[in-house]
């Protein structure tokens, strides 16, 4: 867990209230006390309590001389406390788990925030929380909040994959326009992969790599200081939702190198749009991102990624009942494609164009208990695929089981997909809700 002090005094705050109050029913005089602190500044709040408690198991398909062939395997105990006064609601959410692949206790801060409205027209929450927006499916281009690649690759549930932001999140609402603006005060970058866990292709000694080659990064940390800001102004228009988006931080996963070799986050400044909206049947969406990598203005750095335009097409539709298929078209081009070419001293160049296309399918049966799902990522122009099989049965209201795979391949194991073959693996899970 990324240190935050003041995500912990929250979190401190939202345990201490339940702990007085049972102290208070067991006849403390002093718990009398404390909760009479607590209801002056927060007044009488009432508390809810749910959770889960969860066994998940996953193996290596293919043999990995740089990994354990157990990809997965830990059980998990999630708390989610939520609390309602009369002038704002309280969270507290944390994961504790034990991992036999790194032989490892760990407690994973989730959320840890205090949500008020000081006006009619405004919210405010400010702690740990997780942030999202954005219209694509598993494919992020204006979404510049943390994300965790390892945890998504690995098997754990998709909500994984969005990490949470030690941020202050404000929202204005008008009749002309809502706009949403997003404090981070020390940067919060992606869990990337980084070896430990996943082997990737290391670009260095041209092959594929992992636990003997661990990346070290050199992280922006200071707080207020390497901070980042957010911005979305959306409206509904005729049920049409149009957005703009504005990101000024650092690349989320490591896009560059120093000269002692350590992965670097160079600066970057995102600017972008979306639409979505009703199209026939189903639901359509665009959205467009500018990524200027402020640190490489001229793209004649080979050691940092260049600007990029990213754009992403999508289209929803239920197909039949209780089955629907997505699809999404993705593409990455490279500015200053020329420069960087000149720029690289030696080692395989990308391509200027990467393109991905996406096709989710989703069939519900039983009853809507039982859930199978395809998502298939295939990229034309790095002939490299990755396939998310998955059946989610719910045997009762709190009782659930899981059962997916990732399935990496390609035919060069530079390209993003295919460095992770040996990573391929399958997993299964077993979920008590409370």
């Amino acid at each position: 867990m990324r240190g935050a002090a003041w995500a912990w005094m929250a979190a401190i705050v939202l345990l201490g209230a339940p702990a007085a109050a049972a102290q208070d029913a067991a006849g403390d005089g002093a718990a009398v006390e404390e909760q009479s602190l607590w209801e002056d500044l927060f007044g009488p709040t009432d508390w809810a309590l749910h959770g889960f408690y969860e066994v998940r198991a996953g193996y290596r398909t293919r043999k990995d001389p740089y990994q354990k062939d157990m990809s997965l395997m830990e059980t998990r105990l999630q708390v989610d406390i939520d609390g309602y006064t009369d002038w704002a609601d309280l969270k507290f959410k944390g994961d504790v788990y034990g991992d036999l692949v790194d032989e490892q206790g760990h407690f994973d801060l989730r959320e840890a925030n205090i949500f008020f409205r000081p006006g009619d027209a405004i919210d405010v929450k400010i702690g740990r929380q997780i942030l999202t927006w954005g219209t694509g499916d598993l494919i992020f281009i204006n979404d510049l909040f943390p994300k965790d690649w390892q945890a998504f690759f690995i098997g754990r549930d998709t909500e994984y994959l969005k990490a949470p932001s030690d941020a202050a999140k404000i929202s204005v609402f008008s009749d002309a326009v809502n706009v949403d603006f997003v404090y981070t005060p020390q940067f919060d970058s992606d869990r990337h992969v980084t070896g430990e866990r996943l082997s990737y292709w290391d670009a260095n000694v041209q092959r594929l790599a992992g636990q003997d080659r661990i990346v070290h990064t050199d992280k922006p940390d200071r707080w207020f200081r390497d901070d980042e800001f957010a911005v979305r102004m959306y409206k509904n228009v005729d049920n049409v939702e149009l957005a703009v988006y504005g990101y000024w931080g650092y690349w989320k996963s490591p896009a560059g190198q120093s000269a002692s070799g350590a992965a670097l986050f160079p600066d970057l400044n995102v600017y972008g749009a979306s639409v979505r909206g009703t199209i026939g049947e189903g639901i359509g969406n665009v959205e467009v991102g500018y990524y200027d990598s402020d640190d490489d203005p001229g793209g004649d750095d080979g050691r940092i990624d260049n600007s990029q335009l990213r754009f992403l097409v999508g289209y929803t539709q239920e197909m039949a009942k209780d089955f629907t298929a997505g699809v999404q078209y993705y593409i990455e081009h490279m500015m200053d494609y020329s420069a960087y070419r000149a720029s690289l001293m030696g080692g395989r160049a990308r391509d200027q164009n990467r393109h991905v296309v996406t096709l989710r399918l989703t069939q519900l049966m039983m009853n809507q208990n039982l859930r199978l799902s395809l998502f298939t990522y295939y990229s034309p122009s790095d002939e490299d695929a990755y396939m998310r099989p998955n059946l989610h049965y719910k045997a009762t209201d709190n009782l659930a089981l899981e059962l997916g795979a990732n399935v990496f391949f390609g035919d060069e194991p530079h390209t993003f997909f295919a460095q992770f073959q040996n990573d391929t693996n399958i997993y299964a899970a077993v979920r008590y809700t409370f």
